[in-house]
C-alpha cells in the first residue's frame, strides 16, 4: 500500500501472512463467488484454519488474544483486494457478533460460541432490522414471549448479513412491548432449534459473496441462558457496541479506497490516449491528487479513532463522524476511478467497476449516513 505507518513487526508479518493467504487461498475464486453467489459455507472454516477470524478475543475463547490492530488488519488486507463481500462477512463475525458475545456473555455462553467462531464452525450474524423498520429500532416487532423460564420468539428480519450461513444468531426483540427502546433484549438464537427458518437469500446490487437474508422465527422455544447481556437491556448494548461496528466500516472504507486508488494508478501509467498516457494528461494527475488528498485525510482521523478505541475513548459521535466520513469518500474515490478508466471502468470484470457498486451500501448500512449526520448534529445542537 502507498502509506501504511511504519508498523510494529509483529503486526507486519501478521499483515503480510493474511495477505499471503487472502492472495493463495481466496482471491481466485473470489470473481466466481462475486457473480454466482454467495460464497460457500466452508470458506469460514478455511479463515478459521488460517487464523483469520476473531484474532483479537482472548485466547482461552479460541482467539489469538491479540490487539484490535490485527483484527483490523485482516478487515483492511481483504478491503485492499476488492473482496468487499467477504469483508462485510468477516466484520459481522469477528468485529460485531464475537465482541457482544465476549463483553455481554455469561462464561457458559462465551465458552460455547467463541471459540467455534474464532475456528470458523460456526459463523455469526446479527439481526436487528425487520421488514418494517430499518434505523429505527424502536419500531421493530419481533416478539420474545415468557413461558415459564423459557422464551417464545416470533418475528422476521431481513437485510441480515451471513444469514444464510449463520450458526448463531444475535437477535433483538421486544420483550416489553410497552416499554419501546427500554424493552428490548438480546437473545442469541442457535439457527439449529425448531422453529427457525431462512428466506431467500436476497439479490443485492453488489457483495454477491456474502448471504444477506431474510431470516423467520416461528415461536422458537429460547432457553433462559439464550439471553445475552440481560433482560430489557438491549438497547444500552447496541448502543455501546456501536462505535466499534462504525469504526470497522470506516477502516474498510479507507483499505477500500486504497485499494481502488492503486490499481487506478497502475492503469493511467500505462493506458494511452492521444499519443501519451493518461496519467501526462493534466485532469488525471489532479484527480489523482484530490482523491489521494481525500483518502488520506480520512485515514489520519480514522487512525485516531482507533487510538481512542482502543484506549477505550471512542465515543459514540466520533465514531459516526469515522463511519460517515470515511463511507462518503470511499464512494467518492470509487466514482473517481471508475470515470479514469473511461469505458473499461463499466465493465465488471474490471475491479473498478466492482468496486463502484461494493462501496455503495457502506453510506446505508451500519447506521445511514443522514442518521449519522444527526448523531453529530444531537451533539452540536441537541435533538430536534
Amino acid at each position: 500500500s502507498m502509506s501504511h505507518t511504519t508498523e510494529d513487526s509483529e503486526l507486519a508479518l501478521f499483515r503480510d501472512n493474511v495477505g499471503r493467504f487472502l492472495d493463495a487461498e481466496i482471491l481466485a475464486d473470489y470473481a466466481d463467488w462475486d457473480r454466482a453467489g454467495p460464497m460457500p459455507r466452508n470458506v469460514w472454516r478455511r479463515l478459521g484454519e488460517a487464523g483469520l477470524l476473531c484474532v483479537d478475543m482472548a485466547e482461552e475463547y479460541g482467539g489469538a488474544g491479540a490487539d484490535f490492530l490485527f483484527s483490523a488488519a485482516v478487515i483492511e488486507e481483504i478491503s485492499r483486494r476488492g473482496m468487499a463481500g467477504l469483508t462485510t462477512g468477516v466484520s459481522v463475525h469477528s468485529d460485531i457478533v464475537a465482541p457482544y458475545i465476549a463483553h455481554l456473555g455469561t462464561a457458559a455462553q462465551k465458552q460455547h460460541w467463541l471459540p467455534r467462531m474464532a475456528s470458523g464452525e460456526a459463523a455469526g450474524a446479527i439481526a436487528m432490522t425487520e421488514p418494517g423498520a430499518g434505523s429505527d429500532l424502536q419500531g421493530m416487532r419481533s416478539v420474545a414471549r415468557r413461558d415459564g423460564d423459557a422464551y417464545l420468539l416470533s418475528g422476521a428480519k431481513t437485510f441480515i448479513t451471513n444469514g444464510q450461513h449463520a450458526d448463531v444468531v444475535i437477535v433483538a426483540a421486544k420483550t416489553d412491548p410497552s416499554a419501546g427502546a427500554r424493552g428490548v433484549t438480546l437473545f442469541l438464537v442457535d439457527t439449529s432449534l425448531p422453529g427457525f427458518s431462512h428466506g431467500k437469500t436476497l439479490e443485492k446490487l453488489g457483495q454477491h459473496a456474502n448471504d444477506t437474508a431474510e431470516l423467520f422465527f416461528d415461536e422458537i422455544r429460547l432457553p433462559a441462558d439464550a439471553v445475552l447481556g440481560g433482560e430489557n437491556t438491549g438497547f444500552g448494548h447496541l448502543m455501546d457496541e456501536l462505535p466499534r461496528e462504525r469504526l470497522i466500516l470506516a477502516v474498510g472504507a479507507v483499505a477500500a479506497a486504497d485499494g481502488i486508488i492503486e490499481q487506478t494508478r497502475e492503469y493511467v501509467t500505462t493506458r494511452k490516449a492521444f499519443g501519451q498516457t493518461l496519467a501526462q494528461f493534466q485532469n488525471t494527475r489532479f484527480r489523482l491528487a484530490e482523491m489521494y488528498t481525500d483518502l488520506e485525510l480520512c485515514r489520519a482521523f480514522v487512525s485516531q479513532c482507533t487510538r481512542q478505541y482502543q484506549a477505550g475513548e471512542l465515543d459514540a459521535t466520533t465514531g459516526a463522524m469515522a463511519k460517515y466520513a470515511a463511507t462518503e469518500m470511499q464512494c467518492r474515490v470509487a466514482d473517481g476511478c471508475l470515470q479514469l478508466f473511461g469505458g473499461y471502468g463499466y465493465i465488471r470484470e474490471y475491479p473498478v467497476a466492482r468496486a463502484f457498486i461494493d462501496a455503495r451500501i457502506q453510506r446505508i448500512y451500519g447506521g445511514t449516513s443522514e442518521i449519522m449526520k444527526e448523531l453529530i448534529a444531537r451533539k452540536l445542537v441537541g435533538k430536534a
